[in-house]
């Protein structure tokens, strides 16, 4: 059992964040206590004094590309289309198995540093990413990436129901890639299976003006109003980035409780356009916040993510007042976790996953405190992240990484996939 006191507690309520002078037991993967210091005290394993710093629920990602960490710093300063066909593509066809595996645990140790205690990962490989994050302890939800150009589409339906039951850290949402690589032909196909079993689904979408003239031109519908008509939000789900949505679209998310999630630093830096988030307030819409894969952030950093989402919707507006730190705050840590069906890892309570995290708040970015929450948002970065725990187990505490490997062997096996990755084509 481990014990932290001596600190604050950061909760999440109906009217926002709020700050507790509590402690916070745990034991096994769950939090058994949080309340004052008791006289009758349990023998613990370890004792952590927070000495004033924030114990807060851990960040997380609510939409990623993992391994694509071997792109970081090689496809850039392109248009997306151009980006994605000319120079993604191509280069994520020679990935092995074994590159997604060292590639993931790059990232994860990446999260780590952010805080993030989850991501919502689309990708290739999914036998070895798993394997990735169950080495690390790392918690993670596999997202279906049905396209047309897949070797074989059809086999979302068996990861669905082997990673949804094959270990606590891992499950698995229904997905497809984007509606412009869906094709016709499995339509039905994703259809068929949210039927099936009841599943939200997820996709990219309206990420670029051109990707929704698209839609319109191909299907007479935006991406948003072509999944509802065709069921896949018959039972929930959600779009990552909903960059360039209508209000009709917007209705479409509030009428299916659907979850925008919205990647800031990405679409900026592919000039894809800024995300209406004031506007998903204002119509009640569900709101997540992920960082997207290393290759078109390039970092995975959830501070920087909430940051520009809050300063970009400022300037989108003209209004310093809209989005609040608070509220991109709970964006990040609750609505994320449900937009990934991780509600027993939205908050500190009692019989809540212990996906924790330890903010320093004796650091020169986080003084002087008139404002702890505002000071996370506006002003923190990974230099205050002292701890990361997932399921119970600490993961990383000043600077050091305990994942089971060497950072140093993860740094080099990465390199050297990354380089044979991106010979020249």
């Amino acid at each position: 059992m481990i014990r932290f006191f001596n600190g604050k507690v950061l909760k999440f309520k109906h009217t926002g964040p709020r700050l507790t002078n509590e402690e916070v037991w745990v034991d096994g993967d769950k939090i058994v206590y949080v309340g004052h210091r008791r006289e009758d005290m349990p023998h613990f394993d370890r004792e952590i004094d927070l000495m004033g710093d924030v114990l807060m629920p851990g960040f997380k990602n609510a939409h990623t590309h993992s391994a694509m960490t071997f792109l970081r710093s090689y496809a850039d300063d392109m248009p997306l289309q151009s980006w994605l066909f000319d120079k993604v593509f191509p280069h994520e066809a020679r990935l092995t198995g074994p590159d997604i595996y060292v590639l993931s645990k790059l990232a994860i140790m990446e999260y780590l540093t952010s805080g993030i205690t989850a991501s919502f990962d689309m990708y290739f490989f999914n036998d070895e990413y798993v394997r990735a994050n169950i080495d690390c302890g790392f918690r993670t939800v596999l997202c279906g990436s049905v396209a047309q150009h897949d070797s074989n589409p059809y086999k979302m339906e068996d990861e669905y129901i082997k990673f949804n039951d094959f270990h606590p850290l891992i499950s698995y949402k229904l997905g497809y890639h984007a509606e412009y690589t869906l094709g016709d032909k499995l339509v039905d196909y994703v259809a068929g299976l949210a039927k099936k079993y009841h599943a939200p689904v997820f996709a990219h979408n309206s990420e670029t003006l051109s990707e929704v003239s698209g839609s319109v031109e191909r299907r007479g519908l935006t991406p948003t109003k072509f999944a509802e008509a065709n069921g896949f939000f018959d039972y929930g789900g959600g779009g990552f980035h909903c960059v360039h949505m209508t209000d009709d679209d917007l209705a479409v998310f509030k009428r299916h409780g659907l979850w925008a999630v919205t990647n800031p630093a990405s679409n900026a830096k592919l000039a894809s356009g800024i995300a209406p988030l004031q506007r998903m307030i204002d119509a009640d819409v569900n709101m997540a916040i992920g960082t997207d894969g290393p290759a078109s952030n390039n970092a995975l950093d959830m501070f920087r993510e909430m940051y520009m989402a809050t300063a970009l919707q400022k300037l989108r507006e003209s209004d310093p007042a809209v989005l609040p730190a608070e509220k991109v705050l709970e964006m990040a840590c609750v609505g994320s976790a449900r937009a990934m069906g991780l509600d027993n890892c939205d908050g500190i309570a009692p019989q809540k996953q212990a996906d924790l995290i330890v903010i320093n708040l004796r650091r020169p970015n986080m003084q002087p405190p008139h404002n702890i929450v505002k000071n996370i948002v506006y002003a923190g970065s990974k230099e205050n992240v002292r701890l990361t725990m997932v399921a119970g187990k600490i993961l990383y505490e000043n600077g050091e990484f305990f994942i089971g490997e060497k950072a140093e062997d993860i740094y080099a096996s990465a390199a050297k996939a990354a380089k044979r990755l991106t010979k020249p084509l």
